[in-house]
């Protein structure tokens, strides 16, 4: 299997500059702010993940890629290799998602991880892959009430819509970890309902957008999803103690980690920042295959 990682370094000027130009929507801080701990997943991989196969980068431009990557190891993908020109620049995770399947040489099955997600502890293939099928919990639920649950809801209609399956008022919403996906059922997905999905792409979040879960329901809905949830913590670095993330990275209790810092401060976050490199740096001392 491969892993596909989507990366923004809201740090870069020429990003910014784009950004900038190409959008009326001011850049939220805490949604593109690099805390510096890529390096660290690409370790956790090599070291808890040996199983991998490839690992593809996803980046909006050249300016996007750390300079210490190893292009010998990791596969750059641009946006332009997989998301129509009309869209581009695009600055919407959701847009990005829909088109990850479109990678070149990807692998039949992949883990889709988002950079805050770190394999802390020693993973086995079936923790993300049997049978054929992808492992994560799938979750039911009955109320929209905000912009985030109506995309939910709307991918769940879109994928049920795909299948032929009449809708419900609920909607089911995967585990927030990293997303067990098929290409040939993505590419299936995408050509059956095409018009629909890309009558929801926009250039920045929209609430007419689909997530992608709408992927995963559509796996679900057709029995190829073990629902068992990943071995996975979740912290959020706005209510979270640093002695808190410090003991668990040294003694993890769980094989995944996903650190979020939505509603955190800069004061906050460069103190966390700090704390949580050093937390790493002594959990995961020797450089990667993926770094130069």
């Amino acid at each position: 299997m491969d892993i596909v990682i989507t990366y923004v370094n809201g740090l870069d000027p020429e990003w910014q500059k784009e950004y900038e130009k190409h959008t009326n929507v001011p850049i939220l801080e805490k949604r593109f702010r690099d805390w510096g701990t890529l390096r660290y997943l690409f370790r956790g991989i090599e070291k808890n993940m040996p199983f991998i196969r490839k690992v593809h980068l996803v980046v909006a431009q050249e300016s996007q890629v750390p300079e210490w990557v190893n292009r010998e190891e990791v596969n750059i993908v641009y946006h332009r290799d997989i998301i129509p020109a009309e869209y581009l620049p695009g600055f919407n995770s959701n847009l990005i998602e829909m088109h990850l399947h479109c990678i070149k040489d990807l692998d039949e099955e992949f883990l889709y991880f988002n950079d805050d997600i770190f394999p802390i502890a020693k993973c086995k293939p079936t923790d993300f892959f049997r049978d054929g099928k992808g492992v994560i919990g799938i979750s039911s639920h009955l109320f929209v009430m905000n912009t985030f649950k109506q995309i939910c809801h709307r991918s769940d209609r879109m994928a049920r819509l795909a299948l032929g399956v009449k809708p419900t008022f609920g909607f089911l919403r995967p585990q927030h970890t990293c997303t067990p996906m098929l290409k040939s059922e993505c590419n299936t997905l995408y050509k059956t309902i095409e018009p629909q999905i890309k009558a929801s792409l926009t250039r920045v979040r929209s609430k007419e957008n689909i997530t992608q879960y709408l992927f995963t329901n559509y796996l679900y809905l057709q029995g190829k999803i073990v629902n068992e949830r990943q071995s996975k913590k979740h912290f959020s670095a706005a209510v979270t103690f640093g002695w808190q993330l410090r003991d668990f990275i040294k003694n993890p209790t769980r094989k995944l980690v996903c650190i979020n810092d939505v509603k955190l401060t800069q004061k906050r976050y460069v103190k966390m920042r700090e704390m949580l490199l050093s937390a790493f740096e002594d959990k995961f001392p020797q450089k990667s295959k993926f770094e130069q």
